[in-house]
């Protein structure tokens, strides 16, 4: 009998916009990942790129040993979560005053003992594992996103419009971590093909009728 494949990139994208440039604000459910937590420029560090192998390494292990019990899956887009002290630090692309969570999501049949087995199963090859490397649950909750197309330079722009325009029409203010997703493997396609979901988790503000004050109503608005 052939097993059934759960394809994660799927699941997700009943929530990525398809639409290059439009900007539009969803609520988004929350997702088990694998994730590692670093800093420094992407580019050039080499947590980053351990963080990426591991990445890569534990999550096909997860898929073999769970295609062998009978339940296979389609390994997920690769997906960051980015933040610095100053906006600006994104737009000028000071990427060495950066952070970053880097993470893939995994099935929810997927359990926190199934990753230490893949990761003692890889560690041979790869050494020491990342201090940070665990399985947690995510959700950006309410966001505004935007489906960007092209190179990782040329982003900056669009936060700006994102944060400076977009938020202040909707009456929506950032919280959290800048959260982007890769919708094509960024080590195999040429920049200008690159398809990146950026999406910024929010709070919905109001003006209260009674104080005259701005309130945030994001849980009764959402």
């Amino acid at each position: 009998m052939q097993t059934e494949q759960l394809d994660l990139r799927k699941v997700a994208a009943r929530y990525v916009p398809t639409t290059p440039g439009e900007m539009e604000v969803v609520d988004i459910p929350p997702f088990p990942y694998l994730m590692v937590d670093g800093t420094g420029d992407p580019e050039t560090s080499v947590a980053f790129s351990a963080a990426l192998n591991w990445l890569y390494g534990v999550s096909y292990r997860l898929k073999f040993a769970a295609k062998a019990q009978g339940r296979d899956f389609h390994v997920g887009s690769l997906e960051g979560l980015w933040r610095a002290e100053a906006l600006d630090d994104f737009r000028a692309g000071r990427r060495n005053r950066w952070g970053w969570t880097i993470m893939i999501m995994q099935p929810d049949f997927v359990l926190a003992d199934d990753v230490a087995a893949a990761v003692s199963a890889i560690s041979g090859k790869l050494g020491q594992p990342p201090a940070t490397l665990r399985l947690a649950e995510y959700a950006d909750g309410l966001c505004a996103q935007v489906l960007h197309v092209g190179p990782f330079s040329e982003e900056g722009p669009v936060i700006a419009q994102l944060h400076g325009q977009f938020l202040p029409s909707q009456q929506l203010q950032a919280r959290g971590d800048h959260h982007e997703i890769y919708l094509a493997d960024p080590r195999r396609v040429q920049p200008s093909k690159m398809r990146t979901v950026l999406r910024q988790p929010v709070r919905r503000l109001v003006q209260d009728g009674a104080s005259g004050q701005i309130v945030d109503k994001t849980a009764t608005l959402a």
